[in-house]
């Protein structure tokens, strides 16, 4: 039987969702193809408004889940064609969904995390089963349900007797810390582009701010700075996660209410450096000395931004994950892909160590085709 996996990822940037079509019949997963589609205005915005409370949230998620299992059947379609594969022969699909909602051991010592999606309208439509809702029994069993990432970053970026730090720079930023003697760390580090983005957008009508130029061309404001890394959640101990409950347009205002006279470039460039800073404030206290940081995600294209970080490891080589065989946006889709394999054959997706969950568990369930 074939070892063909698709991993599907749509991030807490919802720029998107990433596809990869990958091959573990060997002794390392290979890529064999990997596809991209933005989502329309419409959808942007919607996902974008659900991350908040509002009117007729359930009628609003249930549709929006079906477009995005629309979008995700479009990026199946494309990894089908690219590869020549009949659907058939992919053993499942291992889709994230898009996270709106994250708030574990919250509110009644269990807490949730929600991840809009239809797995059982992509089954449908792609004839291929899926695997979806990875996060939840990792919360269930006392644990964050985040980052899942570090034990697939640890089979394909662990260097034995040696260090590695992989940074995940999505709307979130999330670190991987694999030791030289096997061991793993992870935690969500704070805000990767999410605030970024809002406030280009805001600013500019840009939904990004393409390498960092526009905030290159600013300068930080130390006041504001202080005050965005007075966040307690900056400095608290792993395990840790975090997404844009916390790190959203009112937390960012709040700050700002003090420094109203600040040039909106100039908090670009604030905004940037808070990126670059809550990536090294705990890297710094788990990294054993490493000298070598991978970066993936959509960060990775932030020429500044990747310059602001190798100001912060000094002395530590700063690649994006392409140098070591992976290219930066096609990581998170693998781990994905990763994690559906490991549902189908009844396998563990979390550590306890990274997300404090009670033990090892089989994570997500499966919509046969």
């Amino acid at each position: 039987m074939t070892e063909l996996y698709i991993g599907l990822m749509s991030g807490t940037s919802l720029d998107g969702v990433d596809g990869v079509l990958a091959d573990f019949s060997g002794p390392r997963m290979v890529v064999q193809a990997h596809a991209s589609a933005g989502f329309d205005a419409a959808v942007r915005s919607e996902l974008l408004a659900l991350n908040t409370a509002g009117p007729d949230e359930l009628h609003r998620a249930a549709l929006a889940g079906n477009a995005l299992s629309r979008a995700y059947a479009g990026v199946v379609q494309t990894l089908l064609q690219h590869t020549g594969h009949p659907a058939r022969a992919i053993r499942a699909i291992g889709v994230h969904g898009q996270t709106v909602r994250h708030r574990p051991g919250d509110f009644d010592g269990t807490g949730y995390t929600l991840q809009l999606g239809n797995p059982s309208l992509l089954a449908e439509l792609t004839g291929i089963p899926v695997a979806a809702d990875f996060r939840s029994r990792d919360v269930a069993a006392g644990g964050q349900g985040a980052p899942l990432v570090p034990a697939f970053h640890q089979g394909v970026f662990g260097r034995a007797g040696e260090t590695v730090l992989v940074l995940n720079i999505g709307g979130i930023s999330n670190l991987s810390v694999l030791g030289a003697d096997g061991s793993v760390l992870g935690f969500d580090c704070g805000p990767g582009n999410a605030l970024m983005d809002h406030w280009c957008q805001l600013h500019t009508g840009q939904a990004y701010d393409a390498g960092g130029q526009w905030a290159a061309g600013g300068q930080v404001v130390p006041g504001l700075l202080a005050a965005l890394l007075d966040e307690p959640f900056l400095h608290k101990a792993p395990p840790k996660s975090t997404g844009r409950d916390l790190f959203n347009p009112p937390w960012l205002a709040e700050r700002l209410a003090g420094h109203a006279g600040a040039a909106p470039q100039d908090v670009q460039a604030t905004l940037t450096e808070l990126t670059a800073r809550a990536c090294s404030i705990s890297a710094k206290c788990y990294s054993n000395n490493s000298k070598l940081l991978a970066i993936c995600g959509g960060g990775a294209f932030n020429t500044h931004l990747m310059q602001r970080l190798r100001a912060h490891f000094p002395g530590v080589e700063v690649v994006a994950t392409d140098h070591l065989g992976l290219p930066a946006l096609q990581v998170e889709a693998a781990a994905f892909a990763w994690l559906a394999r490991q549902l189908v054959h009844g396998q563990p997706g979390n550590l306890p160590a990274v997300t404090g969950a009670a033990g090892l568990r089989v994570l997500g369930a499966l919509y046969p085709a």
